[in-house]
């Protein structure tokens, strides 16, 4: 690498579990993100890292009394893309995230006639990313077996490679065990029926 911010652009892309075997002689530790605006201001400065071509609109936009949009994005198609961010494994932020998308879907015109400098398209229905450090099995099935919804998924970790200054290496979620289960029955069964199954929700990768 010609520089050390090289080197920091090379580690943001690696997959936390090769961190080890790709960087070695490098001492690196895994570090907890007690505030959710530290997690906030982190995730703006690298909002690549979620999706390439996200631009931020605004943040911290009430709802109702108990829930706050945490970033509200559009993507390179102006679509609106909503981010709610936790630093500990919560399901309740499924239905903050949902609660967020209903807001911004009834007052989309609001929003392109507010911040007209953005390239906002009203005709598209807002999406949602839930970004924690993980997500419980009954969050996962809720979301896969969610219809008429645009929901993703992202985990993290926050690692600190010494001597430089931290890093977010992105990691999946884990899927349900049920679901891992019930794939495995399927393969040893020999002519299965095809049955009609909800269509699945994507859980995206960093």
């Amino acid at each position: 690498m010609d520089s050390d911010a090289e080197f920091i652009i090379h580690l943001s892309s690696t997959p936390a579990s090769l961190l080890t075997t790709k960087v070695k002689g490098v001492s690196i530790k895994k570090i907890s993100v007690e505030n959710k605006q530290e997690l906030e201001q982190m995730i703006t400065k690298q909002i690549d890292q979620i999706e390439k071509g996200l631009t931020i609109v605004c943040s911290h936009v009430p709802i109702n009394d108990k829930t706050t949009l945490d970033i509200l994005c559009h993507d390179n198609n102006g679509q609106l893309v909503i981010l709610q961010l936790n630093v500990n494994e919560d399901d309740n932020m499924l239905l903050r995230g949902i609660q967020s998308i209903d807001y911004v879907d009834k007052f989309k015109s609001f929003l392109k006639a507010t911040y007209d400098k953005y390239k906002i398209n009203e005709k598209k229905k807002p999406r949602l990313i839930l970004v924690a450090p993980s997500f419980s099995e009954t969050l996962c099935h809720a979301v896969e077996y969610m219809q008429g919804v645009n929901i993703d998924l992202y985990g993290w970790e926050y690692l600190k490679p010494s001597p430089w200054k931290p890093i977010f290496a992105w990691k999946p979620p884990e899927k349900p065990k049920e679901e891992k289960e019930t794939k495995l029955e399927k393969k040893e069964e020999p002519n299965p029926e095809r049955k009609k199954e909800p269509p699945k929700r994507k859980m995206r990768l960093f």
